[in-house]
C-alpha cells in the first residue's frame, strides 16, 4: 500500500524488511500491510516565546528577558532527522515545541548570568548572538535546528533600567545645559569679536582706503610719465619706421633693379645656350656624325679585311691539309708499290734487280749526259799533240763510266758487281 508526505513532514516505516527504519522526507513509500508500520513527524517550524523572569545577572540585579526564537527539526539531513525521530517520534507539535523551549529558555538563563543588565541593555545583538550559538549546539543533538532568535523585550520590577534612562536624561540635560550656556557665552564672544573685528575691519578699510589713493596718485604718477616716455617714443619710432621704410624702398628698388640684371644676364645667358646648341646641331653634330661615320666604315673595312685574311688562311689550311692528306696517300700508294715491288724482288732475286737496272738506265743516261749537254761548244784544237788531246777525251769518259756503277748503285741500291752478266 503506498502513503505519501508533503515537504512539512517525513514518514518512518519500519518492521519486517526495514532494519533501519526507512525515512522519507517529503515523497512517497509502498508499505506492506500487517508487518510494516509507518509513523509520521513534522517538520513545521515552531515559532518559541522565551521568557525568563527574575534572573539574576552577574551584578544581582534580577531581570525579565523575553526572546523569539525559531526552530524546525532538520528533515534534509539524515543523521538530524534519525535524532529526531528517536527523540520525538510518537510525541505531538506542541510537546517537541516545549521541550525546545525548556531547552532555549535555559541556556537564555545561563547566558544572563553571566552578563550584566548594561550588557544585555546596550548589546542586544550580542546577546542574542550568545543564546543562538549555545542554544544551536545544544538542540541540533535533538535533530532541531535553530533558525533565528532575537530578543524581544528587556525590562525589571526594581525600577534599575528606569534609573539607567534617569541618569541618561539627567546627564543629556545637564550636557544640554552647560551646551547651551557654553553656545550663550560663546555667542557673546563672538559678538564682541566680530564687533571688534568690525571695528578693526573699519580702520583697516580706511587705512587700505587712504593707501589705495595713495598708490592710485603714485601709480598715475608714473603711468603719466610712462605714458609721456611712451609718447616720445612713439614719436621717434615713427620717424625712424618712416626712415626704415624709405631705406627699405631703396632697398627694394635695388632689389628689383638687381633681379632686374640678373634676369638680363640670364636672357644672355639662354641666348648663347641657345646659340651654342644652334652651332652644335648645324656643325658640331653633323661634324661627329660624318666622323662617326667615317669610323664606322673604317671598323667596318677593318673587320672585313680581317674575316678576309683569316677565311685566306683557312683556305690555305685547308688546302694545305688537302695537299698533305693527298701526299700521305700517294705515300701510302708508293710505299704499298714498293712494298709490292719487294715482295716480287724476292722472288724474281736477281734477274728482278736486271730487270730494275734495264729500266733505270735510260735515267741513268741522262743524269750521265747532264755535264755534256750542258756544254755550249766543244772545240779540239791539235797542235800536234792530238794523241794527248784524244788520251785527255778517253780518260774523262772513261772516268764517267767508272763512276756509272756507284750511281747506279745509288739508284737502284743493287751492288752491280755481284751480277752475273750471263745471268
Amino acid at each position: 500500500m503506498f502513503y505519501t508526505c508533503g515537504p512539512n513532514e517525513a514518514m518512518v516505516v519500519s518492521g519486517c524488511g526495514r532494519a533501519p527504519p526507512l525515512m522519507i522526507a517529503g515523497g512517497r513509500v509502498f508499505v506492506i500491510p500487517c508487518i510494516q508500520q509507518i509513523q509520521r513527524i513534522t517538520l513545521n517550524t515552531l515559532t518559541l516565546n522565551v521568557k525568563s523572569d527574575k534572573v539574576y545577572t552577574r551584578h544581582g540585579v534580577p531581570i525579565s528577558v523575553t526572546g523569539i526564537a525559531q526552530v524546525k527539526i532538520q528533515g534534509q539531513n539524515k543523521e538530524m532527522l534519525a535524532a529526531a525521530c528517536q527523540m520525538f517520534m510518537g510525541k505531538s507539535e506542541g510537546e517537541i515545541a516545549n521541550i525546545a523551549l525548556e531547552t532555549l529558555e535555559g541556556h537564555q538563563r545561563a547566558i544572563i548570568a553571566h552578563l550584566t543588565v548594561e550588557e544585555i541593555y546596550q548589546d542586544r545583538k550580542k546577546f542574542s548572538e550568545q543564546v543562538f550559538k549555545v542554544a544551536s549546539s545544544d538542540l541540533v543533538n535533538m535533530g532541531i535546528g535553530v533558525v533565528s532568535y532575537t530578543l524581544k523585550d528587556v525590562h525589571d520590577d526594581q525600577d534599575y533600567l528606569s534609573s539607567l534612562g534617569k541618569a541618561r536624561t539627567a546627564q543629556v540635560q545637564r550636557d544640554a545645559r552647560i551646551g547651551e550656556a557654553q553656545f550663550k557665552r560663546d555667542a557673546v564672544i563672538r559678538e564682541a569679536h566680530a564687533m571688534q573685528e568690525k571695528v578693526s575691519a573699519q580702520y583697516k578699510n580706511e587705512i587700505e582706503m587712504a593707501k589705495a589713493q595713495r598708490d592710485f596718485e603714485l601709480k598715475k604718477a608714473a603711468y603719466d610719465v610712462e605714458v609721456n616716455t611712451k609718447k616720445a617714443e612713439s614719436e621717434m619710432a615713427y620717424q625712424l619706421q618712416v626712415a626704415k621704410t624709405k631705406q627699405r624702398i631703396e632697398e627694394e628698388k635695388m632689389q628689383v633693379q638687381v633681379v632686374e640684371r640678373t634676369q638680363q644676364i640670364m636672357l644672355q645667358e639662354q641666348e648663347i645656350t641657345r646659340r651654342e646648341k644652334e652651332l652644335e646641331a648645324k656643325i658640331r653634330k653633323p661634324a661627329e656624325a660624318e666622323r662617326y661615320r667615317i669610323e664606322k666604315l673604317a671598323e667596318a673595312e677593318r673587320l672585313q679585311l680581317i674575316m678576309e685574311a683569316e677565311a685566306e688562311a683557312e683556305s690555305i689550311r685547308m688546302k694545305g691539309e688537302a695537299e698533305a692528306f693527298a701526299l700521305e696517300a700517294k705515300g701510302r700508294a708508293e710505299a704499298e708499290q714498293m712494298a709490292k715491288k719487294a715482295e716480287a724482288f724476292k722472288g724474281y732475286k736477281e734477274g728482278a734487280m736486271v730487270d730494275m737496272l734495264l729500266e733505270k738506265l735510260p735515267l741513268m743516261a741522262e743524269e750521265i749526259s747532264k755535264p755534256l749537254c750542258a756544254a755550249q761548244k766543244v772545240t779540239m784544237v791539235s797542235s800536234g799533240g792530238s794523241e794527248v788531246g784524244a788520251a785527255k777525251l778517253t780518260g774523262e769518259v772513261l772516268d764517267i763510266m767508272t763512276r756509272l756503277p756507284s750511281a747506279v748503285e745509288k739508284l737502284t741500291g743493287v751492288n752491280i758487281s755481284q751480277v752475273n752478266p750471263h745471268d
